[in-house]
């Protein structure tokens, strides 16, 4: 039993160690064969080696067995020894064009820059022991076939050396085929140079940056370069191929809409692509043509934009103001998109015409010839904007007013080489033109306003609040006062003195914002803003207004005053507001509490007396009974 127990252990150490002894042993590894590659263009072979004892870098020798060798071992290249190389590749090792690049100590690459038709044969990766036992592999083979050179590539040059306008289509077209018995891929590049000859090494140089702008790849789909990929989704960039002559395919791409950062040289690239054992796609040729320079002219070097008239136009109320806009420059040969807006800055109300404020947008005419308006879109059915010819706009308003006074300015937006550009698409340019300030003679206006309370009872809670404005207009030709009303909360000072109802403060709080109650329109629509109450406006007189609050409430006392706006009428019988206005004084309009309502007061005080002496004597002689009871009940 003792003797099986030995022999067991025996064999059970003799696995582990050469389990061991395999798992540690030299192994050295090499991609499978056979690989394809053409001549005159380059060869990488990598090589590893591991499981290996000693140094973490390794030597490599690589040797060649060529096929009209007979199996004669050739050595290439070495990376301990510098007269290893057999004379085929002694001056080929010399001037680096055989060499070892080191990726890592035990990882390297054969690289030959130039294939010839003699470097065909089998490759071995040799690395020399560094281990304390022989074991393992310690070299690999791999077999290399040299095929002929049949990449062809041509061009049809379509760039010249006149500048092209900004937004204009270029066209390039390239053509390239393979002639080859192995299975090979072919992939088409167009690609962009761009920045100065200098090195970018040098002190003041500019960086040659190389750009790829499309593609075709090996697996026959259209991968746009990364710079170009949004231009490319929105369809601005193409590539197709065509059937060409002589075996060869062509290719074309076209860019719209091009753009000054598209200046440069231009290139077409096509590539053999091969699928080697291991199921990886190589690069096994390449070759680049220049198709030529392409310049690019800005477009803010010939556009222009100017309005019309000149200088100062003096209209009077109610004449047509006509302004046009004309676009100066555009390429004729480039179809673009101009947005077109009419801005206007300032009006009657300042001081000075177009002195500060904010410019708003009058109109504007989309690339699509849709008129849209500004915030006065009674504008669309008083004037129109149209487009006269090519690079002509006019903005017509039939009856002027004075509101229409300001400083206005044509502002044309131009998506070069996109007569129809996405909401999203930012324009190419976008200029504006010189001002045209636009005077209106206004006739002289005045306007006065005065508020009052008519005498009469208390007002109490559930009277009827009669206010009376009367406001005047003061003018040459038909006018009408446009007057509303307004309420601000009574200060509180003045509701702990209980003023009478006619104590009118000389101007409204300016602490509080006011509240709009009602308003008399100049063509007679009353407008009422509140819900709490029933309002209600009317006209007494040709200048007295007057504003009642049926069975007012706590919330409708306040201090009341009335703003009145005259509007006058143009000849052509439209009205407009001429920007004048009037403040009246503010009357103060407090509610007294009503007789019931001061007979609840003890009422509600007695009731609540008579309620709290009841529940007293209640509890007390229910406290005596209980005590009485007790004592009963504890004598028995």
């Amino acid at each position: 039993m003792r003797s099986m127990m030995a022999s067991m252990r025996a064999a059970l150490f003799f696995f582990l160690h050469c389990l061991l002894q395999y798992a540690v042993c030299r192994d050295v590894d090499l991609p499978s064969g056979p690989l394809y590659r053409v001549a005159g263009f380059s060869l990488s072979l990598p090589c590893s080696v591991s499981g290996y004892e000693g140094p973490r870098t390794q030597d490599f020798e690589w040797y060649l067995y060529r096929d009209d060798a007979g199996g004669r071992q050739m050595g290439v290249v070495s990376t301990r020894d510098k007269g290893f190389p057999y004379a085929p590749f002694q001056t080929r090792v010399t001037n680096g064009e055989v060499r070892v690049d080191r990726d890592s100590g035990d990882k390297v690459r054969l690289v030959i820059q130039r294939l010839r038709a003699e470097d065909q044969g089998k490759y071995e990766c040799y690395t020399p022991s560094t281990d304390n036992t022989y074991q393992g592999n310690y070299s690999s083979t791999v077999t290399v076939k040299v095929i002929p050179d049949t990449l062809q590539i041509s061009y049809t040059r379509t760039l010249t050396s006149l500048p092209v306008p900004e937004g204009a289509e270029v066209t390039l077209t390239c053509s390239a085929g393979i002639q080859s018995e192995q299975l090979t891929h072919l992939s088409i590049m167009f690609g962009k140079r761009s920045g100065g000859d200098g090195s970018g090494g040098e002190a003041g140089g500019e960086v040659n940056t190389v750009r790829e702008i499309i593609s075709i790849d090996n697996m026959l789909g259209v991968v746009p370069g990364r710079s170009y990929k949004m231009r490319y989704d929105n369809g601005e960039i193409t590539l197709e191929k065509r059937n060409g002559e002589g075996g060869l395919g062509t290719y074309v791409m076209k860019m719209r809409g091009v753009q000054p950062d598209d200046s440069g040289a231009y290139f077409c690239e096509a590539s053999q692509w091969i699928r080697d054992p291991d199921r990886s796609w190589q690069k096994i040729a390449q070759r680049t043509l220049d198709i030529g320079n392409l310049t690019v002219q800005q477009l803010a070097e010939s556009l222009k934009v100017t309005s019309s008239p000149k200088g100062d136009v003096t209209l009077q109320i109610g004449s047509p103001l006509i302004l046009t806009c004309e676009v100066l420059g555009l390429p004729s040969d480039v179809s673009s998109g101009l947005l077109v807006q009419w801005m206007k800055r300032g009006s009657v109300s300042g001081e000075e015409v177009g002195a500060g404020g904010v410019e708003v947008e009058v109109a504007r005419m989309s690339t699509g010839g849709v008129v849209s308006w500004g915030d006065d879109l009674s504008r669309s059915r008083g004037g129109s904007m149209e487009k006269v010819s090519e690079g002509r706009y006019s903005l017509k308003l039939f009856s002027a007013r004075p509101s229409d006074s300001g400083v206005y300015r044509c502002v044309v937006s131009v998506y070069a080489g996109r007569r129809d550009p996405g909401p999203s698409t930012p324009a190419t340019l976008t200029l504006r033109s010189e001002g045209v300030t636009v005077n209106l003679k206004t006739k002289d206006v005045l306007v006065s306003a005065v508020a009052q309370l008519p005498r009469g009872p208390l007002l109490k809670r559930g009277s009827t609040i009669t206010l009376i404005c009367n406001a005047t207009v003061k003018t040459t030709g038909p006018a009408q006062a446009q007057v509303q009303w307004l309420r601000w909360p009574i200060p509180e000072p003045l509701i702990k003195r209980q003023r009478s109802p006619a104590v009118s403060p000389p101007d409204p709080p300016v602490d509080e914002t006011p509240r709009l109650v009602a308003a008399l329109m100049y063509d007679g629509v009353v407008k009422i803003y509140t819900n709490s109450s029933e309002v209600s406006v009317d006209r007494l007189s040709a200048v007295s207004y007057r504003l009642r609050v049926h069975t007012a409430t706590m919330e409708d006392q306040g201090m009341y005053a009335c703003h009145a706006e005259a509007w006058g009428q143009d000849p052509h019988g439209g009205w407009y507001n001429t920007g004048v206005r009037a403040e009246s004084n503010a009357v103060t309009v407090y509610l007294y509490a009503r007789a019931a309502d001061l007979l609840l007061i003890p009422l509600v005080i007695g009731v609540s007396s008579a309620l709290f002496v009841g529940i007293v004597i209640i509890a007390t002689v229910t406290c005596c009974f209980m005590k009485r009871l007790a004592r009963r009940r504890a004598q028995k």
